[in-house]
C-alpha cells in the first residue's frame, strides 16, 4: 500500500509564494511519474503538474505555467510543487498523485482516472 501525505499549504497574499511537498512510502517511488491536481469551491478537480518517474521531463497546465515548478527527490521519496506570484484564482485543494503505470514520461497532461494512489490534500489560500 502506498501512502502520500502533502504539506506546505496554507494562507498567502496575492503574489506571494508557497512550496508544498508530498511524500510518498513505499520503495518503488521512483518508478512513476506523479502529478499535482487542485479543486477549487465548486469546481471539478484539475491537473497542475506533473513530472517524469526520472525528473526529466515535466508538464504543466496553461494556467500555471511561467510560476509554478514541479520537482521531486526520489531518495528522499518527495515530490514537490513550488508556487509563485500566486492569484486569487489558485486557491484550492491540492492533491498529490501516482500514476498508476511505471516509467511514465509524462508529455501530456495527466488524466485522474489515470492516477492510482491520492493524497487527502492540502489546502492554499491566495487572498488579496
Amino acid at each position: 500500500q502506498v501512502q502520500l501525505v502533502e504539506s506546505g499549504g496554507g494562507l498567502v497574499q496575492t503574489g506571494g509564494s508557497l512550496r508544498l511537498s508530498c511524500a510518498a512510502s513505499g520503495r518503488t517511488f521512483s518508478s512513476y511519474a506523479m502529478g499535482w491536481f487542485r479543486q477549487a469551491p465548486g469546481k471539478e478537480r484539475e491537473f497542475v503538474a506533473g513530472i517524469s518517474w526520472h525528473g526529466f521531463t515535466t508538464y504543466y497546465a496553461d494556467s500555471v505555467k511561467g510560476r509554478f515548478t514541479i520537482s521531486r527527490d526520489n531518495a528522499k521519496n518527495t515530490v514537490y510543487l513550488q508556487m509563485n506570484s500566486l492569484k486569487p484564482e489558485d486557491t484550492a485543494v491540492y492533491y498529490c498523485a501516482r500514476e498508476r503505470a511505471k516509467w511514465g514520461v509524462v508529455v501530456t497532461p495527466l488524466n485522474e482516472y489515470d492516477m492510482d494512489y491520492w493524497g487527502k490534500g492540502t489546502l492554499v489560500t491566495a487572498s488579496s
